[in-house]
């Protein structure tokens, strides 16, 4: 059914589009036997992945960035993922950038999005998470910072979220390298990133001694790091005892594109990031030798993408993108397929 339904979904404006498809599942999730009745049509094999102490039922995850406020999660759940990462959160809610901020480029299979982080912010999707039934499927939240928010100050609204959802979600993501919040991709740079991951690892210290909460911490970089600059990344959060990483997020460069759009400004995601997120996947196993787990993202848009990322060395992937353009079957193909 999906080519009938993306061809319906294709003519609104794709923002609208996804809070339609996002609603829908929100509806369709919370009600019993509709709920069933996505299980049973996207059931996936069970293929399970032991990866940051956390059991996933199978190695494929949603991205963060489709479900950003936690409303979808007993819909989501039902599609057969292993994982599912809402967010990205921030302290207070946030309008984002102004609209039009998502565009397709059909013919590369691509979305150029320059969100914002926009959201409700960490109050509500907390209240969220508590409500949520989330079953067997294993949760993360995506965390980053407010717009307004100085770099400098910026592990203030690290730490406060940590503080928030240590006890809410299975693992936490920080997030310093999405393009569309000016200056945050300043925090990869060795100094900050130390800086920032010192606080996040302090704070950590504190929660755990005072209440037992110990969340693994994941930190997504971006595809756009040149090779020392991603080695630098890598450095500071294995010396800083994080306990994962996620490459990659969405990138501003515009090689090879075909469609119109490819002039806004924003992360590009989609078939050409494909390329570039397989060759920083393969540096990143390399830098960490086995010492965390890796998530790969970006440009996974078949089973057989993802059948690579994990030859390549990540334990696990995310989708997002791919969803857009194949419809919620591609998570079952591609666990059938491993």
């Amino acid at each position: 059914m999906y080519p009938f339904v993306r061809s319906f979904l294709f003519r609104l404006d794709p923002e609208t589009a996804h809070q339609l498809t996002l609603q829908t599942l929100r509806l369709a999730g919370d009600f019993p036997l509709s709920n069933w009745f996505l299980r049973q049509v996207y059931k996936a094999p069970s293929k399970p992945v032991r990866a940051f102490g956390l059991t996933f039922k199978n190695p494929v995850g949603l991205a963060a960035g489709y479900d950003k406020d936690a409303v979808a999660i007993n819909g989501l759940s039902a599609l057969g993922f292993g994982h599912v990462e809402v967010g990205t959160v921030t302290p207070k809610p946030q309008a984002g950038n102004p609209k039009p901020r998502v565009f397709r480029l059909v013919e590369d299979e691509a979305v150029i999005n320059r969100m914002g982080f926009p959201g409700k912010g960490a109050e509500y999707v907390s209240t969220r998470l508590l409500r949520s039934a989330r079953n067997d499927i294993v949760l993360g939240v995506n965390l980053g910072k407010n717009r307004d928010t100085p770099l400098e100050e910026a592990a203030g609204d690290y730490t406060a979220l940590l503080r928030r959802f240590m006890f809410h979600a299975d693992y936490l993501t920080i997030n310093i390298s999405s393009p569309n919040t000016v200056g945050l991709r300043r925090l990869q740079g060795r100094e900050m990133l130390e800086s920032l991951l010192s606080a996040i690892h302090k704070e950590r210290q504190s929660i755990s001694l005072g209440r037992g909460g110990n969340a693994p911490i994941l930190v997504k970089v971006a595809p756009d790091l040149s090779d020392d600059e991603l080695d630098d990344a890598i450095g500071a959060i294995l010396d800083k005892g994080m306990d994962g990483v996620i490459a990659t997020n969405t990138t501003l460069a515009r090689d090879g594109l075909w469609s119109g759009h490819q002039g806004e400004t924003g992360g590009l995601s989609g078939s050409p990031l494909r390329v570039r997120s397989e060759a920083v996947l393969s540096r990143v196993v390399k830098l960490v030798n086995g010492r965390v787990p890796i998530i790969s993202a970006g440009g996974i848009m078949t089973p057989e993408d993802a059948r690579k990322r994990l030859a390549l060395g990540a334990s696990l992937v995310q989708v997002y993108t791919g969803l857009i353009y194949r419809g919620p079957g591609l998570v079952r193909e591609i666990v059938k397929g491993l």
